[in-house]
């Protein structure tokens, strides 16, 4: 089998932590596998190189100077893994086979990158290589950097390119968990979970895998994440399943958009609860909900909209802090998804300038970490699509 395996910089915090990590990768060689190593930085040490930058450093100097922390990472694996008699060798930018290119935008030049990730996975049979994590180098020769979370983006990515069966995520944390232990009582380890679920756990605060690395995971690589004193890197914490799907979907059913106004709702907790609770147990499905300072919007079957109504009505009857409710019909939805609209500025206004420009009226878009969706009348839906069909 053909892994990838990126330590994170609390896996390699210490002597320890350099030494537990040898132990798991040339177990892992010794039983027949082919393994390439990423590494971050050790510990703090990239935070630590930033704050003693007291001057107005350019963008070149910076990336040189926050670059040694991946440079002492894999010079201490690799000469770990020498000391158990695994061949290893690592790279660094600079090197004429370091395989990460950028552009002049600083995005990965894939075609060269690819070409170069090959040639990588040539030396495999014979050699552990241990590549700088979160680093790039553009075709200049200066070092570039992948963004926050790059080392995660750098295995994953190179897991793709050089064909692995598996990206091994090792870090702090016993895979994804029901919730933050540390907040948490009885918080577990999921034993598997879709891209999707994570990409949007990663963009609302969970620090697991970073969300610009999924976007490189396709269906036939596989990604976990373990603790880096599991040990065992062939198996245990969390199978990240699937792959984002890029689609402009136009819903086949109208749906209606009921509005709860109220001038307390703000300051009410649990209102929202109530309200679509109240949904809930008629067997009503809320497509999607939005809020605004004085009001809460429901959008829902078009067929369910009397029902909505009434039993909405009755929230509102009962309780002082709402004042009334309305009911729009013809409501149709247009959702874009894709895996790398996080990291398009402007994709919202991608989305909607178009619309504004054919002067189709929005009533609502709501957005998650990877979909926009516009909310138009029912007989302009058609002509949405086209639109936006076009952009992307």
């Amino acid at each position: 089998m053909r892994i990838v395996v990126k330590f994170g910089g609390t896996s390699l915090g210490n002597g320890d932590r350099v030494t537990r990590a040898a132990d798991s990768i040339a177990e892992a060689v010794r039983q027949g596998h082919e393994v390439a190593v990423v590494a971050s930085a050790m510990g703090n040490t990239t935070d630590e190189l930033l704050e003693g930058i007291q001057y107005d450093a350019t963008e070149e100097a910076r990336a040189e100077i926050v670059s040694m922390g991946e440079r002492t990472s894999v010079r201490m694996l690799a000469g770990a893994l020498e000391a158990r008699g695994i061949a290893a060798r690592f790279y660094e930018p600079g090197l004429a086979d370091w395989p990460i290119i950028t552009d002049e935008y600083g995005e990965v030049d894939v075609e060269e990158t690819t070409g170069r990730a090959e040639r990588l996975a040539a030396t495999l049979p014979d050699t552990v290589p241990v590549i700088t994590g979160f680093l790039a180098q553009d075709h200049d020769g200066e070092i570039t950097t992948l963004g926050r979370g790059g080392s995660d983006t750098t295995a994953v990515m190179l897991g793709k390119y050089v064909d692995a069966d598996e990206v091994v995520i090792v870090t702090d944390v016993e895979g994804v968990m029901t919730g933050d232990p540390q907040v948490v009582e009885g918080a577990r380890n999921v034993g598997e979970i879709s891209v999707d679920e994570l990409r949007s756990l990663s963009f609302r605060g969970a620090e697991v895998v970073a969300p610009s690395a999924l976007s490189y995971k396709n269906a036939d690589l596989a990604v976990r994440v373990i603790h880096y004193q599991h040990d065992d890197l062939l198996t245990g914490g969390t199978t990240i399943e699937g792959e984002f799907q890029n689609l402009i979907d136009l819903q086949e059913h109208p749906l209606c958009c009921i509005t709860v106004a109220g001038r307390a709702i703000r300051n009410s907790p649990g209102i929202l609860a109530e309200l679509s609770g109240a949904l809930g147990d008629a067997g009503i499905n809320i497509e999607a909900n939005s809020s605004g300072m004085d009001s809460l919007t429901f959008y829902v079957d078009e067929t369910d909209a009397e029902e909505s109504e009434n039993i909405l009505h009755e929230q509102v009857k009962a309780d002082e802090t709402l004042a009334s409710v309305t009911v729009e019909d013809d409501i149709a939805v247009v959702r874009v998804t894709g895996s790398d609209l996080p990291n398009q500025p402007g994709v919202v206004k991608q989305v909607t300038d178009p619309l504004a420009d054919a002067h189709i009226h929005l009533f609502d878009v709501i957005t998650s970490a990877s979909s926009v969706s516009v909310f138009v009348p029912w007989e302009d839906r058609e002509q949405a699509l086209e639109l936006i069909q076009d952009v992307f």
